[in-house]
């Protein structure tokens, strides 16, 4: 299930927002300019989709969001358990960092957890199988996979460069929970 925490960024103790609510999560991320949509699954997917599968069942979604942002590329992502360079990829994440685009995300399969620097807060979303997730350019966030990751992800791009990330030297992300 979906879930957001907003967190104060010098207090990791007790959030102000917990809640499990997609519209309260929607209507809280929309303020600071974050989007947030869950999608339907169209068709039914097979047991291992390959990726062109996974984007031909959400090719009506992808067609919206590439008309109204004007995305230049999309890929699907997938990352398992048994991935050999998984605790790498998971602590390269952990990192407080930016993009100069938006970083968008919709879960097709498994969660993921995006966590936001905004304003003085700290907002913690779990991703789960049907969510959009846009983070805007420029704004400091750090992604937890987890130690046993097992997602499918669509992800969008305005560069066709794809995922470039600068890095901000903060630990600030090393105060919060992570997923597991």
């Amino acid at each position: 299930m979906s879930h957001l925490r907003i967190y104060s960024d010098t207090h990791a103790s007790t959030p102000l927002v917990d809640t499990a609510s997609a519209h309260k999560i929607q209507h809280e991320l929309a303020r600071i300019g974050v989007r947030f949509e869950q999608w339907e699954t169209p068709v039914a997917l097979s047991a291992t989709p390959s990726p062109e599968e996974v984007l031909a069942a959400y090719q009506a979604d992808i067609q919206r969001l590439v008309a109204q942002e004007g995305y230049q590329s999309w890929d699907v992502i997938s990352l398992q358990a048994d991935h050999p360079q998984k605790d790498e990829l998971r602590q390269k994440f952990l990192h407080e960092h930016r993009h100069a685009e938006d970083e968008v995300r919709f879960f097709v399969e498994g969660q993921g957890l995006f966590c936001l620097h905004i304003a003085q807060h700290i907002y913690q979303v779990l991703c789960v199988k049907g969510d959009l997730i846009s983070v805007p350019a420029n704004t400091p966030h750090w992604f937890d996979m987890g130690s046993q990751p097992n997602f499918t992800a669509i992800r969008l791009f305005n560069n066709p460069d794809g995922w470039i990330a600068h890095f901000t030297g903060s630990d600030i992300a090393t105060l919060y929970p992570l997923l597991d």
